[in-house]
């Protein structure tokens, strides 16, 4: 039997990364238009490509996205451990103990962490809302340093004073971009634990077998 090809083993992934850039890429260009169109209203000269990169205008409407997008993921991980919905795909058994639940086992086959054991496989075992927290913390303080320096510059359009790091984070504004991210992402999270209940998608991972009755995860 002939091994599956590079992109069939992993074609989920490509294909969600090439996504991630393709709308990447429309989101520079287009958030490129939209600040030269008002730095151009307000008399500013024009950023270059080179210069928007690293604009605050960029940095802040790229990581605000992705720290909320973290956030969910880290959070949604945690909470998945302890509670339940009863009837969805997205929910581990109401009754019986499963796989994920078991201590690890060293074998040949285990991570090398497994076998190390101590503090490695500690650490491990957490591993994957460790990751998305560190990620969570990064996007929070460029989306934090993003916003910051938009202010300042919007500040500095109109001939006002710039504020300090410790005065905008006590700012509404910073505060309203992330909950109206955060929000969004779970109520995601909470549109697909609930409909997965009902609803079905055959082939899909995300979705229960077509036949499996309602009450049933």
């Amino acid at each position: 039997m002939l091994r599956p090809s590079f992109f069939y083993r992993n074609s989920l992934s490509i294909v969600l990364l090439t996504l991630m850039i393709i709308f990447l890429t429309g989101q520079f260009f287009t958030g490129l238009k939209t600040e030269n169109k008002e730095l151009m209203e307000n008399g500013q000269s024009v950023l270059k490509i080179s210069e928007y990169i690293h604009s605050g205008h960029f940095i802040q409407a790229t990581f605000e996205n992705w720290e909320s997008e973290f956030l969910q993921m880290m959070l949604y991980i945690l909470l998945t451990v302890s509670l339940r919905q009863k009837g969805s795909s997205e929910s581990k058994s109401m009754t019986d103990k499963e796989k994920v639940d078991e201590e690890p086992v060293a074998h040949s086959r285990a991570p090398w962490p497994v076998k190390k054991g101590g503090i490695w496989l500690k650490l491990y075992k957490h591993s994957l809302s460790l990751a998305f927290a560190i990620l969570f913390l990064a996007s929070f303080v460029f989306h934090f340093y993003g916003s910051f320096t938009a202010f300042n510059d919007e500040q500095m359009i109109k001939s006002k004073p710039a504020v300090t790091a410790l005065q905008y984070i006590s700012e509404s504004r910073f505060w309203f971009e992330s909950f109206q991210n955060w929000q969004s992402e779970f109520l995601a999270v909470a549109s697909i634990v609930i409909l997965s209940i009902w609803l079905r998608e055959k082939g899909s991972p995300e979705s229960k077998p077509v036949d499996t009755p309602y009450d049933e995860n």
